[in-house]
């Protein structure tokens, strides 16, 4: 016989030793990957196969849930937003995290050990361990992730969204009511700072934010309600605001025998005077407000005007500069409730625009990647009565309206004097905006030019204002 050198994997006729060692080096890194490819494949060829083939389908039966959950969302995002907030899949996704992060850990050890890791050489064996220790690490550790933002979700939806009572939409759109407050011990009651409706079409979500001034006199009451019966004539007492509803409400709790008098009061004044139907109402603390927009990593504003920080009772501590700027939270507070230098129409302005970057700039890569503290902040910033089973709609209508230019129309002069408000122009005025921001032709010719400020007389003029009356809020903030 001829002696004929030849190759085996690498190694040589000459060095059966080294070529031994290799086969088995790349033996035991194929093990590895075929587990993290298909877990339980290398049972299935070296070890336990009653182990493997119980891993192998386990493994499709996930691809097949993913491959399912792939079409929902192509084809109904809402009931993907339904099985992602349902508290009994949450609680069941996140156990079956867990244990599929133990399990697939386990199965990475054994198809290490099922490469005979004593009879590897010593480097080879370094790397073995290595490859399979960062592969643990990496496997276990995206799912425990994955469980944990699971048991975030769910117990922000629960603790935030505690409601039952739904609601479904009125005339085609869900009207929602937001206020925002201080809590502070130096204030008497709560008044909120800020009231709006945000008005979002069920099907499409655009929306019109309709603000309201606090300030707002001779505020009328649905007929035979409590506050109806009380002031008759609207509510012209001493101080009698819209944003003072709240604070008598909840100082004559005894009249109305309800859970909360002060919000369905408040509830009940603007429906009237709107002219809508609300769904829900959002209650929004200034301080959580502020840990939300830090928790996002700031929000991008273009500042309009010099604005104050501090001054409401301490002199003032420094300023907001005119100019496109990433705002903290603490800025962004200061920025949207503002009002030492400037009025209240402006700051109604200032308000919207905030709003309306946030509507643009808080996209899902941020809300997950900032899960944690996106859920304490809101947690802290929210009180609301919109039903854990509504979120789905929310959730979907909330994309929708990242698409869709945000309107707004606001009850402030010189359209309406605040001291003596014409409820029925007000009343022409949403219903204006809102057929515009449909797209329907009945809105007139002079409201949609007054109340959505067309006929701008000093289009350069960087008043913030002008937010209050705009058809596409991203062009005028």
């Amino acid at each position: 016989m001829s002696n004929v050198r030849y190759s085996v994997m690498g190694g040589s006729y000459g060095d059966p030793a080294g070529a031994s060692a290799r086969i088995q080096f790349r033996r035991a890194l194929t093990l590895a990957l075929m587990t993290i490819v298909m877990p339980g494949s290398a049972q299935l060829v070296h070890g336990n196969r009653t182990v493997g083939r119980i891993a192998v389908r386990v493994w499709l039966g996930v691809l097949g849930v993913v491959v399912v959950l792939l079409f929902v969302s192509l084809t109904s995002r809402s009931l993907l937003f339904e099985i992602g907030t349902n508290g009994l899949l949450l609680t069941l996704g996140r156990w079956l995290l867990i244990a599929g992060a133990v399990a697939w850990a386990a199965l990475l050890v054994d198809a290490w050990r099922l490469g005979r890791p004593r009879e590897l050489r010593r480097g080879h064996l370094a790397v073995s361990a290595g490859l399979n220790g960062v592969l643990c690490f990496a496997v276990a550790g995206a799912l425990f992730f994955a469980a944990h933002a699971v048991s975030v979700v769910d117990g922000f939806a629960g603790a935030v969204f505690a409601s039952t009572a739904a609601s479904g939409p009125h005339e085609g759109r869900y009207n929602v009511l937001l206020l925002g407050s201080d809590s502070g011990d130096d204030r008497e009651g709560m008044r909120p700072d800020s009231i709006n409706v945000a008005s979002i079409d069920a099907e499409t979500g655009r929306a019109v934010l309709i603000g309201l001034p606090r300030n707002l006199e001779d505020v009328p009451f649905p007929e035979g309600s409590v506050m109806d019966q009380e002031f008759p004539d609207g509510f012209d007492c001493e101080g009698c605001y819209l944003n003072a509803v709240n604070t008598w409400a909840e100082d004559h709790a005894d009249l109305f025998g309800e859970e909360d008098p002060g919000i369905d009061a408040t509830m009940d004044a603007v429906e009237e005077i709107t002219g809508l139907k609300l769904n829900y109402y959002a209650m929004i603390n200034m301080a959580g407000f502020e840990h939300l927009i830090d928790a996002v990593g700031g929000v991008t504003v273009n500042v309009r005007e010099r604005t104050a920080i501090d001054g409401i009772g301490s002199p003032i501590s420094g300023y907001i500069e005119p100019g496109e700027r990433t705002l903290n939270g603490y800025e962004a507070l200061w920025y949207a409730r503002s009002r030492v230098l400037n009025d209240d129409w402006s700051r109604m302005g200032r308000q919207k625009c905030v709003l309306n970057a946030m509507v643009q700039q808080l996209s899902p890569q941020k809300v997950v990647m900032n899960m944690q503290k996106i859920a304490d902040s809101s947690q802290a910033m929210i009180e609301t009565d919109i039903p854990r089973q509504d979120l789905n709609v929310f959730m979907d209508l909330a994309l929708k309206t990242r698409n869709e230019p945000l309107s707004s129309v606001s009850l402030v002069p010189p359209e309406i004097h605040t001291g003596n408000p014409d409820y029925d122009k007000v009343r022409r005025m949403i219903s204006d905006a809102i057929a515009v921001a449909e797209g329907r032709p009945e809105a007139t010719a002079v409201m949609v030019s007054t109340s959505l400020g067309m006929a701008d007389p000093n289009p350069e003029v960087k008043d913030p204002r002008k937010a209050n009356q705009a058809e596409n809020l991203d062009e005028t903030c």
